[in-house]
């Protein structure tokens, strides 16, 4: 018996399309069927319907020897007494791939490799069916296994093209829901079972098969995706959702994508919020994870339902005038077996080098970004997102971690690169181009950057030598502005410093200030649950916090639970307190998220021109000893402004006296301190009336009341 089809007894020949279906042998045509466990197999030429019986070789190989060729169906009996009708894949010979297809892929730089990779639903002469293509260029042999074939790794063994290490196969007739995996024989003859990469669906937790895909969803957002946006110069304020955890149903259950959305953007509605931000939404096997060890980096979780259904979700948000946010993770995956770990039994998408390859903290794998297929993959999986579910804007997460090579590593524990430095060039290089192909082909979508480090230029643009990052999430911010408000505010007064420390640098950066889930996990406590004081006061300093963040500049972000004070930290295993919305104290922080939205959305003071100093103007940090800070925010024309003055201490101060750019009434258009945030009430009757007496540089002042605990905002009446 000829050598190959031994091979492909055994499975393990690289091409069975070069032997299997028409062959020509002088001037007589063989047709060679493979079927393993077949009894006996004949063929039915479509276009006669005549039946052929073909003769059986060996192990389930079986010929028929013909004058010419013509189209034809398989019918198989097999031992168990069982029979199947069929058309043959390997009649079917025309590749989803082009040579430039490969040549790109094997480049790097095959920016729609996902309408190509995975399993597309594709017809050939007017059958239908799915191809399979996968990367595995250290395997001996890929089959695509599933409930269609019995899991047997014999029936569709793929062919690899050329030497470009993917494989393919079409499975004609090959309906959407069926399940199916990757068998892969390695180097070392070892078989081994993966989930597909480039999955766009799979099975629901605990189960990791992949499940064959066809959309049919209707997008109806076309002129919502297509409206020009200067993101740095529009209002941004974020509500960030884990959606297992944000609401579930009577029984502890998972809600649909399209049972979420109408309650989520109701609720975000409600409160004035332009952007929702998604805890990872991509295939993830362990709940515990939040989303941030992704296995299906083309998928979204089937937890909540199929792909169309999470279309519908953006398409809801997006017909109701919200922005779309995804954490996205690209810095590092889990081991699990069925995924990319040891992928073709190789260290194919990780470092093989534990000292590069594994992430220290989380135990997870580390891409290999300097090979090219591996940076292809993700940019795909990035783009894939924009394009297929019109995601408007991602997070990418952890890229400190992917910055250095020293990254919560200890001496010994890390290889320098080439110049003996600790930056990771390789990591560097990938960042700046996902950065410049996602603003090179998507002028209205934007990317965050979760970077915790000292990094210069992480959203300055690539030609400027930044790392090409629209905005960067300002931690230092966050903690430090923590770390002042969980102090006794009889000590505060000997903190001010850290707290205006940030206007330093608030300018370096296109910032995003977040109050995000990270500070409401694992003792850290939720964010009232850290205020100081009895309840009123925790009430009280939660919404001089709130103030806090939305006068400083930057781009506002909220995790869920927060915009009515929830006691408990954040559960990803349950859901919000959402009762404690049935209290006052409670109802009155919603209140002011709601009304402190109203006027960031309305107010170009203050979201004009936020990443610049322009925007901002100090009036006093200096008033150490009373513990109280004022600014001011600018418009872009610097012919309106808005006042914010914060009081750090439970006291009142009366006539305290501040200076102001222009002379006239101002009117006070938000004090925390009202009876509608559950505050005593303490304010300035509606406005008060500037003097000319100079003070803090300003040839007028104003004499105000502050209330304990509380911050207010003052408008110019101009003309009034």
């Amino acid at each position: 018996m000829d050598k190959r089809l031994l091979e492909l007894l055994n499975a393990e020949y690289h091409n069975p399309h070069e032997i299997l279906s028409w062959q020509q042998s002088e001037d007589k045509f063989i047709l060679r069927i493979f079927v393993p466990d077949a009894k006996r197999i004949s063929v039915i030429n479509v276009d006669t319907s005549k039946k052929y019986d073909l003769i059986a070789i060996e192990g389930g190989i079986f010929e028929g020897l013909f004058d010419e060729k013509f189209q034809y169906r398989i019918e198989a009996e097999f031992f168990d007494g069982t029979t199947s009708s069929f058309l043959d894949p390997y009649a079917f010979n025309t590749s989803i791939f082009g040579e430039m297809d490969l040549y790109l892929f094997n480049e790097g730089n095959h920016f729609e490799i996902f309408k190509k990779m995975g399993a597309v639903y594709r017809t050939i002469n007017g059958i239908s069916g799915y191809n399979f293509s996968v990367w595995a260029p250290d395997a001996r042999r890929v089959s695509v296994v599933g409930d269609f074939n019995r899991w047997d790794g014999r029936m569709h063994q793929m062919r690899v093209l050329g030497t470009s290490g993917v494989w393919e196969i079409f499975i004609p007739e090959l309906k959407p829901g069926a399940l199916y995996k990757y068998e892969i024989l390695t180097r070392e003859r070892s078989l081994i079972l993966k989930s597909d990469p480039y999955g766009t669906y799979f099975e629901r937790r605990p189960h990791t098969a992949s499940i064959t895909w066809k959309s049919n969803y209707t997008w109806q957002d076309e002129e919502f995706i297509k409206q020009p946006i200067d993101f740095l110069n529009q209002p941004l304020s974020i509500y960030e959702v884990h959606l297992g955890s944000w609401k579930r149903k009577n029984d502890g259950s998972f809600y649909n994508y399209r049972e979420l959305a109408p309650q989520i953007v109701d609720h975000v509605k409600s409160l004035n919020f332009n952007c929702i931000e998604l805890l990872p939404v991509a295939e993830h096997p362990f709940d515990a994870s939040w989303g941030y060890q992704a296995t299906g980096f083309y998928a979204p979780t089937s937890r909540y339902g199929n792909p169309d259904d999470f279309k519908f979700f953006v398409d809801y948000c997006h017909k109701n005038n919200i922005h779309i946010i995804l954490d996205w993770t690209p810095a590092h995956f889990p081991k699990d077996s069925h995924g990319l770990y040891l992928f073709d039994g190789t260290h194919l998408y990780e470092h093989q080098d534990p000292r590069k390859g594994e992430h220290p903290d989380w135990k997870s794998a580390i891409f290999n970004y300097g090979r090219y297929e591996v940076s292809n993959f993700l940019i795909g999986s990035a783009l894939n997102w924009i394009d297929n579910y019109h995601i408007d804007g991602l997070r990418v997460d952890a890229v400190a971690s992917m910055l250095y090579l020293d990254y919560s590593r200890k001496d010994g524990e890390w290889i320098p690169n080439i110049y003996g430095g600790r930056e990771n060039l390789e990591a560097i290089d990938f960042v700046k181009k996902f950065n410049t192909v996602i603003y090179g082909k998507h002028q209205h979508s934007f990317t965050v950057a979760e970077e915790s480090t000292a990094w210069p230029g992480v959203t300055k643009p690539v030609y400027l030598g930044g790392l090409g990052f629209g905005f960067k999430w300002n931690l230092g911010w966050m903690h430090d502005s923590l770390s002042f408000f969980s102090k006794d505010p009889i000590y505060r007064k000997f903190h001010l410093n850290s707290l205006t420390f940030s206007l330093l640098y608030a300018f370096s950066e296109n910032y995003i200030l977040p109050l995000s889930h990270d500070e409401m996990v694992y003792g850290k406590r939720s964010l009232i649950g850290k205020m100081p004081g009895d309840t009123w006061q925790k009430f009280a300093n939660l919404r001089l916090l709130y103030g806090w963040q939305f006068g400083h500049p930057g781009k506002k972000l909220l995790f869920m639970s927060g915009e009515f004070g929830q006691w408990n930290e954040w559960n990803h295993a349950g859901q919000l307190d959402w009762e404690l919305l049935n209290y006052e104290n409670h109802r009155g922080i919603f209140n002011l998220i709601k009304d402190l939205n109203v006027l960031y959305l309305k107010s170009p003071e203050m979201y004009e021109n936020e990443s610049s100093y322009e925007c901002f103007q100090w009036i006093d940090f200096s008033d150490v000893d009373n513990t109280i800070v004022s600014f001011l925010r600018w418009n872009r024309k610097k012919d309106n402004h808005l006042v914010f003055v914060f009081n750090f201490t439970p006291v009142v101060r009366h006539q305290y006296r501040i200076g102001v750019p222009f002379s006239g009434k101002y009117k006070e258009i938000l004090n925390s301190d009202s009876i509608l945030y559950w505050g005593s009430n303490t304010g300035n009757l509606g406005f008060v009336q500037s003097e000319k007496k100079s003070m803090h540089h300003f040839d007028h002042s104003i004499e105000i009341v502050l209330p304990p605990l509380g911050f207010v905002v003052f408008a110019p009446m101009r003309g009034d």
